[in-house]
């Protein structure tokens, strides 16, 4: 079943199911990218890892590899003597149990499309994370390293921003606002980026993922990329949409979403 929404669901950008959202987009990128830019190129999906350790402000947007589940208390009396014994000792208090999170080491999957005859990397595609938008999080220092490296070469960058909270990577000169945002910098092309900044209310753009010159740009429609990756990921079956989205919707665009909703169920 296809989402509801003309173009980003919002309700994908949950911290509990953007992993797989963003493993989904990657992968469906990929597919979509490699019988377009071969024989000369190929699509590759890399990892950038990076250490979360304790302090790390963004262990909030990190879920813990741990499933704590609740045992079922045994209703059953012992006998007179267990009885006695327990009575006869001091009471201990029911401890809570919590996930420990010890310093993790974080991999993020980017897609790298590389000169198949010299293996050059010609153009890096990230999509963003929510520990890639918080302010001095690990993941953020980890993206905004690789950013300045790529853009510092002749590489081209592309970043995919499909979430609302958080920092942007570019904060001077200040973007247009918008929910989401796709950045295009070219090689050589520096202080010409192309930036779509894309509202929940449209559906996502089409954009070139520029290769080496003199070959042309590939285009890259992000919002078959979403449908694929939605349907495949079956994410109907995870999100109930009764629910506001998380993060929550402005009042505007949550009036919005719920008409929207309505409407899609009275069909």
């Amino acid at each position: 079943m296809p989402s509801p929404f003309p173009g980003m669901d919002p309700y994908l950008e949950t911290p509990q199911l953007w992993p797989d959202v963003h493993h989904g987009l990657v992968s469906q990128i990929q597919a979509v990218l490699t019988p377009e830019v071969r024989p000369r190129y190929v699509a590759r999906v890399e990892l950038r890892v990076y250490i979360s350790d304790d302090d790390d402000p963004g262990r909030e947007v990190i879920i813990p590899d741990v499933r704590v589940e609740k045992t079922k208390r045994n209703g059953k009396k012992g006998n007179g003597i267990k009885a006695a014994k327990n009575s006869a000792s001091l009471a201990v208090a029911e401890p809570l149990i919590v996930p420990i999170l010890i310093d993790d080491e974080i991999k993020e999957a980017r897609l790298e499309i590389r000169h198949l005859e010299t293996g050059a990397l010609v153009t890096v595609i990230e999509v963003l994370s929510p520990a890639n938008k918080i302010r001095g999080s690990c993941g953020r220092a980890s993206f905004m390293e690789k950013r300045h490296e790529t853009l510092s070469s002749d590489m081209n960058w592309v970043e995919i921003d499909l979430l609302r909270a958080g920092l942007p990577s570019v904060t001077r000169p200040p973007l247009q606002p918008s929910d989401y945002r796709v950045l295009v910098s070219r090689g050589g092309q520096r202080t010409r980026a192309k930036y779509w900044p894309v509202s929940m209310r449209q559906p996502l753009p089409v954009v070139g993922i520029p290769l080496r010159h003199p070959d042309p740009d590939v285009p890259l429609d992000l919002q078959r990329v979403l449908n694929s990756a939605y349907e495949r990921g079956a994410y109907d079956l995870s999100v109930d949409y009764r629910e506001e989205p998380e993060p929550p919707l402005i009042a505007a665009d949550s009036a919005w979403a719920k008409r929207l909703l309505r409407d899609k169920r009275g069909r």
